[in-house]
């Protein structure tokens, strides 16, 4: 038995087998595995009695339920028309430049991945930055990049 068929089988036992255990376990899977394979999800809809084209439906409409492999620190931008008003696209432009990629991709050696998001919930404190879970409210260009600065330097 792989560790993804054991991570699945004990998140199944916690949350149990009804149709509403599906979340929380797509949650528990990419918590540890940092993303849910194609392997996982056909797991999960053994597990739960669930059509495979239902459970990566579920997975693929989650942003935040990733489906391909990311980068070690996922970074989000908050999208939102606030966000925009407050300058989130200058602090994307900064955050592409120094990173070398642009809004949907991976660094190379795999330590960030770039996304924007819908809404992260803080517009009144936009524009909003989701490293992980960590979120940073009130940003400026130069802030951003000291937070990813930060980030970069972490040998987690």
């Amino acid at each position: 038995m792989s560790n993804t068929d054991l991570l699945i089988k004990n998140l199944v036992k916690e949350h149990g087998k009804s149709r509403n255990s599906l979340m929380p376990i797509l949650q528990g899977v990419v918590q540890q595995e940092r993303m849910l394979s194609e392997e996982a999800m056909l797991k999960i809809a053994e597990e739960l009695d669930l059509s495979s084209a239902e459970v990566y439906g579920t997975a693929s409409f989650y942003t935040f339920l990733d489906t391909v492999p990311r980068g070690k620190n996922v970074i989000r931008i908050c999208k939102t028309i606030t966000c925009h008003m407050k300058g989130k696209d200058e602090i994307i432009n900064a955050l592409e430049k120094e990173l070398n990629i642009k809004v949907g991709e991976t660094t190379s050696d795999k330590k960030f991945t770039l996304l924007s998001a819908n809404c992260l919930g803080w517009c009144h404190k936009g524009p909003v930055m989701l490293v992980n879970d960590d979120v940073y409210p009130s940003l400026t260009v130069d802030k951003a990049l000291d937070i990813i600065h930060e980030y970069a330097r972490e040998k987690k």
